[in-house]
């Protein structure tokens, strides 16, 4: 058979998959130039590494199958977190502790960081925003119950998911304690360790959670997942599947019940969760919606076209960069000294 009948039939297997991917990415630009990281760091307690057996486990599913994931490049380093419990993300943050005040032109949302689980991905997030590169820059995707995405810096055409302040790509930040729920705040990508400027919230209610087939849906999809993987794991073509159908590789089998109720009572995206992918693949989660959640919900609803950008621009006018204060209603600003409803 020759070269040409080869990739004909490749293509046609490829297009013949299942595929269920909902990925995160956008390749549209703004204007700004390229800027690298200030010192600005954010003051953060070291990071607990995920120990043997929590690697092993995330990568069990494949060898279970019988695919050697070292040939595949999949190597996890997940955060293993023993100081916090599932769900802590929804908990308000102590006093002092760094959040941000995102005005638009629909409204303002304050959100919390967490620098001790993602520290690279927090400071990229607090160094754009004291320099101003997300002024005036929009949310250009919009899905109602889905994500409302935005925050492209930059015109680099090498960079797709915007322009980091460390001037390239960074690597993916998964936390075994950290999730897609309702409100929280995660990077967009277009594969493994992409990460720019461009973020998303999470916007799926508990209702359209549960609409959508909830975790019996989930369920389903990773049993047809690894039905596919053992179709072609002694196949060139498993990674192109895999690249292609990476978020959906989460393995439902090791999720903790109670993550699955966290989900249940919040609503959210588990699927886009990187600890729990049998692949490595999925979205970091950096921050979490503290106040303002109805502001996202308002331009979750706006009217959009066949590519999700909204008709009219929902805009970033700007972003404070403050301390929270839970004695008062107001917090005081870092970057300009001045004071911000919170």
């Amino acid at each position: 058979m020759n070269t040409n009948k080869l990739r004909r039939l490749s293509s046609v297997a490829l297009c013949a998959l299942i595929c269920i991917s909902a990925a995160i990415s956008f390749s549209g630009c703004e204007n700004g130039k390229t800027q690298s990281a200030t010192s600005d760091e954010v003051a953060t307690t070291s990071p607990v590494p995920a120990s043997t057996a929590d690697e092993a486990t995330a990568v069990g599913a494949l060898e279970s199958l019988g695919i050697d994931a070292s040939t595949l490049g999949i190597e996890p380093n997940i955060l293993h977190d023993t100081e916090n419990a599932v769900g802590f993300q929804l908990e308000m943050p102590n006093e002092g502790d760094t959040v941000a005040v995102v005005h638009t032109t629909l409204g303002d949302f304050t959100m919390r960081f967490f620098p001790e689980q993602a520290p690279k991905t927090v400071t990229n997030f607090i160094n754009l925003a004291k320099e101003g590169k997300y002024n005036n820059t929009t949310f250009h995707r919009v899905v109602r119950d889905f994500i409302v995405q935005g925050g492209h810096c930059g015109n680099d055409e090498n960079a797709p998911n915007g322009t980091s302040s460390y001037g390239t790509e960074f690597e993916d930040e998964f936390c075994d304690k950290l999730f897609n729920v309702r409100g929280a705040v995660s990077m967009a990508n277009s594969a493994q360790d992409t990460n720019g400027s461009q973020f998303f919230i999470n916007q799926t209610s508990a209702e359209a959670y549960k609409n959508n087939g909830g975790w019996a849906k989930l369920e389903s999809n990773w049993e047809n997942i690894k039905t596919q993987l053992l179709n072609y794991k002694d196949s060139n073509l498993l990674s192109a599947f895999i690249q292609k159908n990476g978020n959906n590789c989460y393995d439902t089998d090791i999720v903790p019940e109670e993550v699955q109720s966290l989900y249940e009572a919040n609503g959210g995206n588990p699927y886009l969760d990187g600890a729990y992918n049998a692949v490595d693949r999925g979205h970091t989660v950096f921050a979490q919606i503290i106040d303002g959640m109805d502001v996202v919900d308002k331009i979750a609803v706006v009217k959009v076209d066949d590519d999700d950008k909204p008709v009219e621009n929902v805009v970033i006018k700007s972003i404070d960069i403050t301390t929270y204060s839970p004695q008062t209603t107001q917090t005081t600003s870092q970057n300009t000294g001045t004071t911000s409803a919170e």
